[in-house]
């Protein structure tokens, strides 16, 4: 009975604990919901620590879905630069993050926009609020920690792009010969958070987003989408809002926004209406505004996507009053293939037709869809004058508009719409394009009207345009559908009658402008996330700029470079000579080849000519160059020849080594001077063991504890006098004092100032080797000729002498 108590007893306090611990459960989880809100993670990214190498770029690449929240992102680097010292980096040097929305950033897309350019300040912490809304579209100097969180009141949702270079200019694409500056190193965590209910939004999930029921009617003369709240009589007091989505689907004329059965209390206040795409609208940050109760709020050809609308009542003086009303939306459409006011003008939708035979990716033009049915990579472009047929039986005071559509797929972001037309004709034409909805001549994202009229943005880029001609580039277009207009201007009766070639339109998406303008190789890449590929030119040495089309180096001055860095190798002839005048002819040998092979190397360098391939010009470019300074180093030691050809070979593997393994990195010179230094040492070493071994078995060395200091000064004051008698000091000093100007030169090297400096450099150290080699003097062979003289004469004497 006592243990069936004890059983039920445990039991109970089992069944009591568990359930403590599911209220203490449940008590945290609300307590989270309470702390997070609506929260929860749509993604989380965390990128390793990668490199960013000197002059180069990453992309980093964030997919916002369309009730996202907030993206957060967290971001270090070995960057250390302070608010002082930013102003004396040279841009060029400058680590710099930008960000933009839609397509990567392009900081230094022209000398125009890179003078333009001013970098944000330095900021470590979180934006927050509309003040900071240009974020997206600016760059900062990059820090040791940033910590960034946008909401959705600040960015739309889609493609949201980071990019980090390390230095920008004209020179970020320039073929260099050296680089000389450092790189640096980030980490990231980026994560974005979204609202879990789908009628919640805004950066704290906290506001409701009331639905619109929507029904659509089409006919010949278009289609209309009507639309009104769900609740037929909404009220407002005080400082009330109310907010709807609506989705726009596709191309469109007008957004016409009305409030029906008003009632008001009073006749001071307003039914205010604010209007923003692809973020909630408020009284401060709005695309379009207006007092429905007055007037409908007309928005025309609204983008394709979602539209937040916002209803506020202001204005009352009483916090009581209210207005009571009903929200009707319409959304006016043309029929297919009709566009602008009443329908009038022609819309035409472009298909993409692949290149054949390239290997980058999304390469195509674009072509109306009967004439991309048969197409060939010969006629890229089509003719205008059939698709504006219509625009003779227009009055001659009028202009018109052609609409075209092109779709730019997802991973196309690092592509450039290249936009041709060449006209024989005096007919005058204008170009608009927008993103996501018809342009108009206000509301556009670039345009072309004339040689002096055209967009000011870094990513329009105008190549030779005229009145018969017209060429330009919008750089990193965003993927999706762009929208181009082209309006010809009222033209005289003589213009439409006159009857000369065609005129011809050529829309393409090509991944670097101008093919690199002929001064460079179009490369491409992906971005850290693999989703999009983008594309750059590798400029020639004497270009740069993001199309290779800027001269940093004129020919001019290109030729006197590459005579400077060739020639300079003459000086290899000082050295060469004095070793064949001393009959050494493997020092003769090395510094002729070493001398031969550096010119080689820099005629192909600079791009003159190429006798072998250049990575075989390289590695005997830096090998001969490490071995001729190791060699040098060796021939001032005395060591017999048996130990020289040990040491040779010895070096001869470590250097071809060196020069297989990164052979431009600044730590090599360290590496060839201590094999050089520990060569000459070894060298002497074996010397004076072998020339003091007697001396130290000796009885002067058996010597009490009083007589070995005199000894051993005796022995140093003798090591003095041989080093003395063993070279010419005035040319060591020489040798020395060029040596030094040599490591001058070689220390201040950068990618500008690298064929002046390494030219000086060339002739510096070949003449420190000449120095160093006239420094030595052949006295050690003299010394065993005498004591080798002397050995013989007193066998000589002995022999002599009589013997019994």
């Amino acid at each position: 009975m006592a243990k069936i108590w004890i059983m039920g007893l445990t039991a109970l306090v089992v069944v009591f604990s568990w359930a403590v611990s599911i209220c203490d459960s449940l008590e945290d989880s609300v307590l989270e919901d309470d702390k997070n809100g609506s929260f929860f993670t749509v993604s989380s990214f965390r990128y390793p620590k990668s490199q960013v190498r000197p002059y180069d770029t990453r992309y980093i690449r964030v997919d916002l879905p369309p009730w996202f929240s907030s993206l957060n992102v967290a971001m270090e680097s070995d960057v250390d630069i302070s608010a002082k010292s930013v102003s004396k980096i040279s841009k060029s040097l400058l680590p710099v993050i930008c960000f933009r929305d839609g397509s990567p950033p392009l900081p230094d897309a022209s000398i125009n926009a890179l003078k333009g350019l001013e970098l944000g300040r330095l900021f470590n912490g979180s934006f927050e609020g509309g003040q900071d809304i240009e974020i997206a579209e600016q760059c900062y100097p990059m820090q040791k920690n940033i910590s960034l969180r946008l909401t959705n009141e600040q960015i739309s949702p889609g493609a949201w792009y980071v990019g980090l270079f390390n230095g920008i200019g004209v020179t970020r694409t320039q073929g260099k010969m050296i680089v000389s500056s450092s790189a640096f190193s980030f980490s990231a965590n980026i994560t974005v958070e979204g609202c879990k209910t789908a009628t919640m939004w805004g950066p704290s999930c906290n506001q409701t987003i009331h639905p619109l029921s929507c029904s659509r009617f089409d006919n010949q003369t278009g289609s209309v989408v009507s639309c009104s709240d769900s609740s037929p009589n909404s009220c407002l007091t005080g400082a009330e809002t109310k907010t709807y989505a609506l989705d726009v689907d596709g191309i469109s004329e007008q957004l016409v926004i009305t409030a029906s059965n008003v009632k008001v209390d009073s006749n001071e206040s307003y039914l205010m209406c604010y209007a923003r795409f692809g973020a909630i609208a408020s009284e401060t940050l709005h695309d379009y505004a207006g007092d429905i109760h007055k007037a409908p709020l007309v928005i025309n050809k609204p983008k394709v996507g979602r539209w937040y609308i916002v209803a506020s009542f202001s204005g009352a003086t009483d916090s009581s009053s209210k207005v009571c009303f009903s929200l009707n939306v319409k959304v006016l459409g043309c029929p297919v293939g009709k566009a602008g006011p009443n329908c009038g003008q022609q819309i035409y939708m472009l298909q993409a037709v692949m290149r054949r035979g390239w290997l980058t990716p999304f390469e195509s033009y674009y072509l109306p869809v009967d004439d991309a049915s048969s197409p060939s990579d010969s006629t890229t472009d089509f003719p205008l004058e059939p698709i504006l047929s219509n625009v003779s039986s227009l009055p001659l005071d009028t202009s018109t508009w052609t609409y075209f559509l092109m779709n730019i797929p997802q991973g196309g972001a690092g592509g450039h719409i290249h936009f041709r037309l060449a006209s024989d004709s005096a007919k005058r034409y204008e170009v608009y394009l927008r993103f996501g909805g018809l342009p108009t001549v206000e509301d556009r994202d670039y345009y072309y009207a004339n040689q002096t009229s055209a967009s000011r943005s870094m990513f329009f880029s105008l190549y030779n345009s005229s009145r018969e001609k017209v060429d330009f580039y919008v750089l990193y277009a965003r993927e999706g559908t762009w929208s181009l207009g082209l309006r010809q201007l009222s033209e005289s009766t003589g213009d439409r009658a006159y009857r000369g070639p065609p005129t011809l339109v050529s829309l393409s998406l090509e991944r670097c402008p101008r093919r690199c303008s002929s001064h460079g190789n179009c490369r491409y890449a992906f971005d850290a996330s693999g989703l999009t590929s983008y594309s750059f030119c590798s400029c020639d040495r004497t270009h740069g700029g993001f199309d290779c089309s800027i001269e940093v180096v004129s020919q001019q001055g290109h030729i006197i470079q590459s005579i400077a860095l060739i020639a300079s190798n003459a000086a290899a002839l000082l050295p060469a000579y004095w070793a064949l005048r001393q009959r050494e002819y493997p020092e003769w040998v090395l510094f002729t080849s070493s001398g031969i092979s550096s010119a080689l190397y820099h005629a192909c360098d600079v791009g003159t000519w190429c006798v072998l391939t250049y990575n075989v010009l390289q590695f005997m470019d830096f090998w001969l160059s490490f071995m001729a300074v190791i060699g040098t180093f060796v021939y001032l030691s005395t060591a017999d020849e048996a130990v020289k050809r040990t040491i040779h070979t010895v070096v001869a593997i470590l250097t071809a080594l060196l020069a297989l393994t990164k052979a431009t990195r600044a730590s090599n010179v360290i590496i060839v001077l201590a094999i050089g230094s520990l060569g000459l040492l070894v060298g002497f070493l074996v010397e004076f063991i072998t020339k003091y071994r007697s001396y130290c078995g000796s009885a002067g060395f058996s010597m009490n504890m009083l007589d070995r200091p005199r000894a051993v000064k005796e022995w140093f004051s003798s090591l003095i006098k041989t080093l003395k008698k063993r070279f010419h000091w005035g040319f060591m000093a020489a040798g020395l004092v060029a040596f030094t100007m040599a490591a001058i030169s070689f220390k201040v090297e950068t990618s500008s100032s690298y064929w002046i400096w390494h030219s000086i450099w060339h002739f510096t150290i070949y003449t420190s080797s000449f120095f160093f080699l006239c420094s030595k003097i052949a006295i050690v062979n003299n010394e065993n000729q005498t004591l080798q003289g002397a050995d013989n004469y007193e066998l000589t004497r002995q022999d002599s002498l009589p013997r019994n």
